[in-house]
């Protein structure tokens, strides 16, 4: 992880007026629909607005080990996150006295192209602790925890495939990352399941996949 530390995040430009909307990491496609009835009928015409990005679905990785105890703890990253950060130009209805400059969450990846089926989800899942987490882990290590879900299914077309793998008495190296500035400032913390639920009723972890993950792995049979 980057040893730099980033307290703020600066707009350079702002060109949201001039941009298309089917070009950069995220693609507004705006779309004029109608609901076709079971009986021939149809709704009046509205808008709808669908989020995409350049690759549709993406991973995301439970890491975890045994502590000298035998019980679980859990690896989780801060990352910056542009989105969340600049609620603060917003007035939301709830203030929650939070920056959001860096959000805390579990590993996560796109899948590319090239990752089909369940042994493509665990080849990428497997290249993403890696990275992000500094483990080499064989795919074969990690474990699937059920369906994909969706985040924003009424503006969000992308699904995330939870999965889980198990680092215990392995070494770490230094997380590669992915070269991004967004990488910049990251930090690695361990917690326990406790500690994470405490995180999770307090508002310190925000982040919905990395509670729902949680909770599928510790209901996933022995």
């Amino acid at each position: 992880m980057a040893e730099t530390e980033v307290t703020a995040l600066e707009v350079v430009e702002d060109f949201s007026a001039t941009a298309r909307c089917d070009e950069g990491f995220l693609q507004l496609r705006r779309l004029r629909v109608k609901n076709r009835r079971a009986d021939g009928s149809s709704s009046p015409v509205y808008r709808v607005d669908v989020v995409d990005r350049p690759r549709l679905d993406a991973v995301a990785v439970l890491v975890w080990r045994r502590t000298g105890e035998g019980s679980p703890e859990f690896l989780t990253r801060e990352n910056l996150r542009p989105a969340a950060y600049f609620r603060k130009d917003k007035q939301p209805v709830v203030p929650d006295g939070r920056s959001h400059l860096l959000c805390e969450e579990i590993v996560a990846g796109l899948l590319e192209p090239e990752d089909a089926g369940e042994a493509g989800l665990k080849i990428r899942c497997a290249a993403e602790v890696l990275e992000e987490a500094g483990f080499a882990v064989s795919p074969e290590a990690v474990q699937l925890l059920g369906a994909a879900f969706f985040l924003a299914p009424g503006i969000l077309s992308e699904k995330i495939f939870p999965a889980a793998c198990e680092v215990t008495g392995l070494g770490q190296t230094l997380p590669e990352g992915d070269g991004s500035p967004l990488e910049e400032g990251g930090r690695i913390r361990w917690r326990s399941a406790p500690e994470l639920f405490a995180a999770f009723q307090s508002g310190l972890i925000q982040d919905a996949k990395t509670e729902l993950i949680l909770q599928r792995f510790l209901r996933r049979p022995a």
